[in-house]
């Protein structure tokens, strides 16, 4: 029988799973999977942990998932086409879940089907390699708690390890001799740390928009903004500021920006982005990419052109998240169970070429989305997956820009209507600012 190794139980390896039981429910005799998870849960980063580092097996800690975390999208946008929210918690619910809501919402899926079965938790891969004699992959993985290493071979592998847990971390001059707090956002955890303190967060992706949203709401300061090209265009509170890119550190804790301005800050948060990491693969099945929306290398966003038995879930960059995952997931199966064939190596290079040609033409975040809104619709339709309004989802994401960009403190306080069951969410109980109560509890009790 053929045997599958997905690398990665967080959304996307999800998605392949539920992908694979998706087919079978449908009467199709699946191949033999199996997936690798090296967290004690399935869940990906919404899982959450106060470790930071290493854990307790000393292996690098896979949590970027801080204390107080919502979602900065609408759920509107990511909701699965085979699985409302409303399904799921049985009553329509808010726009802006906190993590543990989300993580409740990502379980349930498939918490009622014997595919938890399929995973192998605390047992992270070690080694995938190639075998050219015999067409197939050989994976070393170790059980942590049993402290057993196994070797295995498959015929498919899909990695969807996911690319938001290794941190890019810059450095800059005199940073050795800053006497406060520096981390980067991979071990942030809680806001309350911050409380009274004068912050400098370094970025502006949306990992520093949340960070920075956070301490203000939890009693900052004041919180300076360091940006390496433009500011972020936001209307901040007072006790905001943006400045350019530091040029040096003093010792007494002051920070010197290249536009010849100081600061004189408490501690400093990188938000600098993270890096596509796979230590566990070999140079010739490697992604090596930075963060974008179209990585060269994967056909379709999925298949590594130079053997597409090796596939990648979740790469991009993201405005696009559990759907997108769960497209890409129908087609690898589909593809691994014969019923989509792929073009020869050149095709594959020309057609990833055209979309990364288009890419490099966008200029907004708006034209990113539809970029993103075209692929996922042109997965959706090669499969069984429930057809879902693309249009309608972009539409969405455009009125969360134009939501977020008003009132970056208040945005989350908005209601969107599901483009799966047509219902518009309820308003939370409490506004975003004022609900310093993120359990899965005080939410639901809307």
């Amino acid at each position: 029988m053929t045997k599958i190794a997905i690398i990665g139980a967080g959304p996307s390896g999800l998605a392949q799973l539920r992908a694979f039981e998706s087919a079978e429910k449908n009467g199709d005799k699946i191949p033999e999977v199996v997936c690798f998870e090296k967290q004690e849960d399935w869940g990906g980063l919404w899982n959450y942990t106060w470790r930071t580092g290493t854990d307790e097996f000393g292996e690098p800690v896979h949590c970027s998932m801080y204390r107080y975390l919502w979602s900065n999208g609408p759920k509107e946008c990511l909701e699965f086409a085979d699985y409302s929210f409303e399904e799921h918690f049985g009553k329509p619910i808010a726009s802006y879940p906190p993590r543990a809501v989300m993580l409740d919402y990502i379980q349930g899926r498939l918490a009622k089907s014997n595919f938890r079965d399929k995973i192998k938790f605390r047992t992270p891969v070690r080694s995938v390699i190639f075998n050219k004699e015999k067409n197939n992959f050989t994976i070393t993985s170790h059980d942590l708690k049993s402290d057993k290493v196994n070797v295995d071979e498959f015929d498919f592998v899909v990695c969807a390890s996911g690319h938001f847990s290794t941190p890019n971390v810059p450095s800059f001059d005199g940073l050795d001799k800053f006497g406060g707090r520096v981390m980067h956002a991979h071990d942030f955890r809680d806001a309350l740390e911050f409380k009274d303190k004068d912050l400098l967060i370094v970025g502006t992706s949306y990992s520093a928009e949340d960070i920075a949203s956070q301490c203000y709401k939890y009693g900052a300061k004041s919180i300076t903004i360091s940006y390496r090209t433009n500011p972020t265009g936001f209307h901040w509170p007072e006790n905001f500021s943006q400045v350019p890119l530091i040029s040096k550190i003093e010792e007494g804790n002051k920070i010197h920006f290249i536009d010849g301005s100081t600061r004189v800050v408490d501690a400093i948060v990188l938000c600098t982005g993270y890096l596509h990491h796979f230590p566990f693969l070999t140079d010739d099945l490697k992604l090596k990419t930075n963060n974008c929306l179209w990585p060269l290398g994967i056909y379709k966003g999925i298949f590594w052109v130079d053997n597409p038995k090796m596939m990648y879930l979740g790469m991009q960059d993201q405005f696009y998240t559990f759907n997108m995952f769960d497209v890409q997931a129908w087609y690898a199966r589909d593809y691994m169970m014969g019923k989509i064939a792929l073009p020869n190596k050149d095709e594959m290079l020309k057609n990833n070429q055209d979309w990364k040609d288009r890419e490099e033409k966008l200029e907004t975040d708006e034209d990113m989305i539809w970029f993103q809104g075209d692929y996922t619709k042109e997965l959706m339709e090669a499969t069984d997956y429930p057809t879902f309004d693309i249009e309608g989802v972009n539409n969405l994401f455009m009125e969360w820009e134009h939501d977020k960009h008003n009132d970056i403190m208040g945005y989350r306080n908005k209601s969107y209507k599901s483009l799966m069951t047509g219902n518009t969410a309820p308003a939370h109980h409490t506004p975003w600012l004022d609900e310093l109560d993120d359990s899965y509890d005080s939410y639901m009790k809307n």
